[in-house]
């Protein structure tokens, strides 16, 4: 099976008299979502601004890249996120994640634990999230969370229809846990430092990608899941649609350690002619299913240019 192609992109904030307007020209040039990252740096609070935008687009899907753990209960997290599924009509994808930036927990006086303990609660809160979405009553006892007969997340939320969810991550630990639990898998560079580091790209050269899709696919197979049930998507942080891509390639190489054909071929980056990086898109779909790619709030220059591949590639 493979998935129709999805194209997104992702706001930290938009201006203050014009986000109206924003939020529309972003699903009037055919993006599928609009997502709002999880950081306490000068951005908006996401789940006030999803709710906002959800509320004045029609079609827009709208969602997180992706809430931290650590930051809100996980009865706070099924709550606000069977709401704002409920008020936008099902069109809510919900991101979650482990945390990795260490200078938003230092800001915010929030202990940093291992990487070990937060992706423990990261599962925990998964499964308690997903009975207070479907069941009438969820109670549940870990390791870090511990819940008491409590009713659904939302009044008038539909069981039938929860939240997808959406679970990004580098390391082999996170990818099984997506392939258990996820409706849409980000495929990302690991991020062990706790910071975005001038390596940090290398991690997805082409061969690793398919490694790291494989991790995905054999956790959802242990867990009695259908691999091909699963949406897999990729975050890009530089677009350059351009007929002579080679100097920016070349400067990324040196940059990251990578080749410029790597760079050529790594999600991170979509560089090249429309002709060309629409090629790429296929052939990297067809080699590892990613088919939903999101424009990061670094790449929004481009996001007029890049509606002409969008409109080519969009459902195929």
């Amino acid at each position: 099976m493979t998935n129709p192609f999805r194209f997104a992109t992702s706001f930290q904030s938009f201006g203050r008299d014009t986000w109206r307007d924003e939020a529309r020209r972003v699903e009037s040039l055919g993006y599928s979502t609009l997502f709002f990252p999880d950081h306490f740096n000068d951005q908006w609070d996401p789940t006030t601004a999803i709710a906002a935008v959800g509320a004045i687009t029609e079609k827009l899907r709208v969602g997180t890249l992706v809430y931290d753990v650590d930051y809100r209960h996980p009865v706070v997290f099924a709550k606000q996120a069977a709401t704002l599924q409920l008020l936008t009509g099902g069109r809510f994808e919900f991101g979650f994640g482990a945390g990795w930036m260490e200078s938003d927990y230092v800001e915010a006086g929030i202990a940093y634990d291992r990487p070990g303990v937060r992706i423990e609660r990261m599962e925990e809160a998964l499964q308690i999230m997903r009975s207070m979405w479907t069941q009438p009553k969820t109670s549940f006892e870990g390791k870090h969370y511990r819940i008491r007969d409590i009713g659904e997340a939302a009044a008038g939320q539909d069981p039938t229809d929860p939240p997808k969810i959406l679970i990004g991550g580098g390391g082999r630990r996170v990818l099984g846990i997506a392939g258990r639990h996820a409706d849409i898998v980000g495929i990302n560079p690991k991020m062990v430092a706790g910071k975005i580091v001038p390596d940090t790209p290398a991690d997805l050269r082409p061969a690793n990608v398919r490694e790291k899709v494989a991790w995905v696919r054999e956790a959802a197979e242990q867990a009695g899941r259908d691999p091909a049930g699963i949406e897999f998507n990729a975050l890009t942080f530089v677009v350059s649609v351009t007929d002579d891509p080679t100097g920016l390639r070349r400067a990324l190489a040196k940059s990251s350690g990578m080749t410029e054909e790597e760079i050529a071929d790594c999600p991170i980056y979509l560089t090249g002619s429309a002709s060309e990086i629409r090629d790429r898109l296929e052939k990297r779909r067809e080699e590892t299913g990613i088919s939903y790619i999101t424009l990061s709030a670094s790449a929004h220059g481009a996001l007029e240019e890049f509606a002409e591949i969008v409109e080519t590639l969009v459902g195929r």
